[in-house]
């Protein structure tokens, strides 16, 4: 491959081809701000939308499946800002699905220039492609990378690439549940719309700087906006986002701080798979920190047809869909490694007032493609000629839940086998089992009167026990009764006299 690359490089070179990292932005180019990408957001969002088709994507590439794409890499010796500093960013090449091309500024010294794109960059691997790509065919994003786990390597800890997507991680963690920068009218009947980022700025940080900043412009047929992101690197990886939107035509619903995941099978096993494995997800539940101060969870499914649930809710403290299954035996995949996958957690940073976070669950046949989304959707619509400003604090963390009470890491359900004729025939009696681990639980003996509140919105529930199963878990079981073909949301949570022990457990029956 070296010697492939010297070929390329040799006759480059004598055709006068000059390979800069980064071009100069034009003399007399003012200085970047954010407010000057606010404004520039907002002169786009007064045009008819134009998507970018000055580069079309080579039919070699249009033509790569998806791994044989995984195959091109960018040469690490090649990367961006190498010679100091506490970051280097890497780029990611167009092809497969990934034919829109992205523009990448860079900011260094007060100065803007451009980043400059060039075969040589990267590593084609068995791929047999052209070696003569044009600097014009640019990129499909970047990665930026930090010394997280070790002071002498580089790792990669974010990752933008592909409409408004982007991912992180932290210590000791794998990529799992993805962000957005924007949702437009998931799961409605007019068609979901997937904004993406047209431009980015990178901001050189200083020397010894563990926090680095991305600035963003989105675009799409019905909004502008612009964005800033402050990513810091660590054991639990944080983003501060801020951004501003600004409405080309009425959005039906907009969503806010998107989360994106993936729940194939698990607990609740309402869709057998004949797998090895016990379990796969990257996420296998939804978290809220609700404005009243309540913890409410719920444990995803892959549902047998579109699900949509809305958590009502104002001044929202955080939401996120969350992995709580930690233990490697829980998924037996030593490649995918479940059990490392973050939780991704979002915390308003504005006034968000009124609102609901929305949650879909879409069935799924396969771990390829995420089938779980999360977002905020603010009771004011999205109109045409206003501006929409917000911001939150999006973190990748191994632990998520109240921070002094216990939560639950396992929900387990089945149709119970009647016991006599006179009970209800077995198909409409569930039975439950609940795991609940943190807090006080695991310092409260079994002697203790701890007792579960289960309730229904429609139906019954009777036969609730609580009790310590091992040193650290309480469990509680209960069977539920439907009426009809009702939906119903059943609740429970862990209460010691009048102290509230656990979170909310929730879970929608029926459709």
């Amino acid at each position: 491959m070296e010697i492939r690359r010297r070929t390329i490089l040799a006759s480059l070179l004598a055709a006068g081809f000059v390979f800069p990292q980064a071009s100069p932005a034009a003399e007399g180019t003012p200085a970047f701000s954010f407010d000057g990408l606010k404004d520039r957001a907002l002169a786009r969002a007064k045009q008819p939308y134009r998507p970018d088709d000055s580069s079309p994507l080579p039919q070699s590439l249009r033509d790569l499946d998806y791994s044989r794409f995984q195959l091109i890499k960018f040469r690490p010796d090649e990367a961006l800002w190498r010679d100091g500093g506490l970051f280097q960013v890497q780029f990611v090449h167009r092809g497969f699905q990934y034919n829109r091309k992205v523009t990448i500024h860079l900011i260094e010294n007060g100065e803007i220039r451009d980043a400059t794109y060039s075969p040589i960059q990267f590593d084609f691997g068995p791929n047999e492609l052209p070696d003569d790509f044009p600097a014009s065919l640019g990129f499909a994003g970047f990665r930026l990378h930090f010394p997280l786990n070790r002071p002498d390597r580089f790792e990669e800890f974010v990752v933008f690439l592909g409409a408004s997507n982007f991912r992180l991680i932290g210590r000791g963690q794998v990529y799992g549940a993805s962000a957005r920068g924007l949702a437009i009218d998931v799961a409605g009947p007019q068609g979901e719309a997937f904004p993406v980022f047209t431009d980015f700025w990178l901001e050189r940080p200083e020397l010894g700087a563990t926090t680095i900043t991305v600035y963003a412009l989105l675009d799409s047929k019905s909004v502008a906006g612009a964005y800033k992101f402050m990513f810091s690197p660590a054991a639990d990886t944080r983003v501060q986002v801020e951004a501003e939107l600004f409405p080309r035509s009425d959005i039906q619903k907009l969503g806010l701080a998107p989360i994106t995941s993936m729940f194939l099978h698990g607990k609740p096993g309402n869709r057998p798979f004949l797998d090895l494995r016990p379990e796969r997800h990257d996420s296998d539940a939804i978290l809220l920190h609700r404005g009243n101060g309540e913890w409410l969870s719920r444990p995803l499914l892959n549902p047998r047809s579109l699900r949509v649930s809305a958590f009502a809710d104002q001044g929202p403290k955080g939401f996120g869909l969350v992995q709580r299954e930690r233990a490697f035996e829980q998924y037996e995949d030593p490649v995918d490694q479940y059990q490392l996958r973050p939780s991704l957690w979002v915390e308003p940073l504005s006034d968000w007032s009124t609102g609901a976070v929305e949650l879909v669950e879409i069935p799924s046949d396969s771990e390829i493609n995420d089938n779980i989304v999360a977002y905020w959707v603010p009771h004011a619509p999205g109109k045409a000629g206003t501006s929409i400003g917000f911001a939150y604090r999006l973190t990748a963390q191994m632990d998520t839940g109240p921070p002094k009470g216990g939560r639950c890491i396992a929900t387990r359900n089945g149709s119970r086998t009647p016991m006599d004729a006179q009970r209800e025939p077995h198909d409409n009696v569930l039975q439950f089992w609940l795991d609940f681990i943190g807090g006080e639980l695991p310092s409260l003996s079994d002697a203790m009167p701890v007792e579960a509140i289960v309730s229904t919105s429609d139906g019954k529930v009777a036969e609730i026990t609580c009790r310590k199963i091992d040193a650290t878990v309480w469990r509680i079981s209960f069977i539920f009764r439907p009426e009809g073909r009702k939906n119903a949301e059943l609740r429970a949570f862990l209460r010691l006299r009048s102290d509230t022990l656990s979170e909310t457990w929730s879970y929608r029956w029926g459709a």
